[in-house]
């Protein structure tokens, strides 16, 4: 055990993943980070594995895609793995998200934890939707088309910074290749996020779903959950293995499966599933500048939870009325992800705006509103 602890190396691998004095009273809901930890691992892998083959040009991504799918060995589980472990990362993440939204661990003191992972959310969907560009379909093609076009709205800049990212005056070859070089790249920084996420959940401890701090009642990481997490991560890899070998292409657009061609407009632009609430949240506002705002807004108003959060009592097993409020908002999410794969039309524009807005009043008035009434509640029953 003294060598296991020599050296700082060392000793930070031993506090993390073998003496790490976790809350005696964890559930399998505690597992989610251990599988986000393993599915990042997994694009990385199977990224640098793709990236070998993968040809950033216009004329030939495409065609490299088919190429490693069809010619290489083993090139098509690389390449579905890839794709859909995308899906189940953010599969879990919402899990993740949502855990922590039930049993108030955004709360004091995890604020800085939380902060940080609203950061790696974001970045997640950043590198998304640049590696959603990569195999160079009709979706990649106008999906970047339209997102890029969202920095417009930026006064003064905003056209010459569009200009910038394209390369030139229109989605093309340098393009593909700054997003080609951006997508690979930026799993690395979301890595070092992800140590300082761990660092700031080691620097406070983790929550638990009681949302009572016991300096007692805790056990060693090793082996109590790592078992548990070797449950769940047995089970995770059966979720890759059915989508990737026979379900490859169940979360995916048709229509990415066709070259793209910038002179034939697709009927219907839309992203992958995962990024689609936001984007309903985007096309159900007629205005593009406070549209962009709201779909930024719709993830930074994530950084502000934790400071108009009124309820002293932290987790959710004791506050009925924001259990309710939070499956009606699980509900409303879920709403709008399918709201933004629909048409543009009645009546799905007028249930994304009721849908949108909705979204925004969970937040900012129905979680410190309820804080308070439930707050009251417990004082007139003491």
């Amino acid at each position: 055990m003294r060598n296991i602890k020599k050296g700082w190396f060392r000793g930070a691998l031993n506090g993390f993943f073998i003496d790490s004095p976790l809350p005696g009273n964890l559930s399998y809901f505690w597992n989610f980070g251990s599988l986000l930890g393993a599915t990042l691992a997994l694009q990385i892998v199977t990224g640098v594995g793709l990236a070998m083959h993968y040809n950033p040009s216009i004329s030939l991504a495409f065609s490299s895609v088919e190429h490693i799918t069809r010619d290489v060995f083993g090139g098509s589980l690389l390449r579905y793995a890839h794709a859909n472990g995308a899906s189940v990362f953010f599969i879990i993440i919402f899990l993740h998200i949502g855990r922590n939204l039930y049993y108030g661990s955004f709360t004091k003191p995890r604020v800085q934890l939380w902060a940080i992972g609203v950061v790696i959310l974001i970045l997640l969907i950043v590198i998304a939707f640049l590696g959603y560009v990569c195999p160079w379909g009709q979706m990649s093609l106008w999906g970047a088309v339209v997102i890029t076009n969202l920095l417009s709205v930026i006064p003064w800049v905003g056209t010459d910074l569009v200009e910038f990212i394209w390369g030139g005056f229109s989605v093309g070859n340098p393009t593909l290749n700054r997003f080609f070089a951006l997508h690979f790249l930026a799993p690395f920084i979301l890595s070092a996020l992800v140590f300082g996420h761990l660092m700031a959940l080691h620097s406070h401890g983790s929550n638990n779903p009681t949302g009572v701090f016991s300096g007692t009642d805790k056990g060693s990481f090793n082996p109590y959950y790592s078992v548990k997490d070797l449950v769940t991560l047995v089970l995770w890899l059966q979720l890759i293995v059915i989508l990737a070998c026979y379900m490859p292409n169940v979360l995916g657009h048709p229509d990415n499966y066709i070259q793209a061609d910038p002179m034939v407009t697709p009927l219907s632009i839309v992203p992958e599933w995962y990024l689609c609430a936001q984007y309903a949240i985007l096309r159900a506002i007629p205005n593009k500048t406070i549209g962009v705002i709201a779909l930024l807004g719709s993830l930074l108003v994530l950084l502000v939870l934790p400071y108009i959060n009124s309820a002293r009592v932290r987790s959710g097993l004791f506050r009925k009325l924001s259990v309710y409020a939070f499956w009606f908002f699980v509900g409303n999410f879920l709403a709008l992800i399918v709201l933004g794969s629909a048409p543009i039309e009645a009546p799905y524009v007028n249930l994304t705006r009721i849908a949108g807005v909705t979204y925004f009043l969970y937040y900012l008035m129905l979680t410190p509103l309820l804080g308070k009434v439930e707050n009251l509640l417990a004082r007139v029953k003491s």
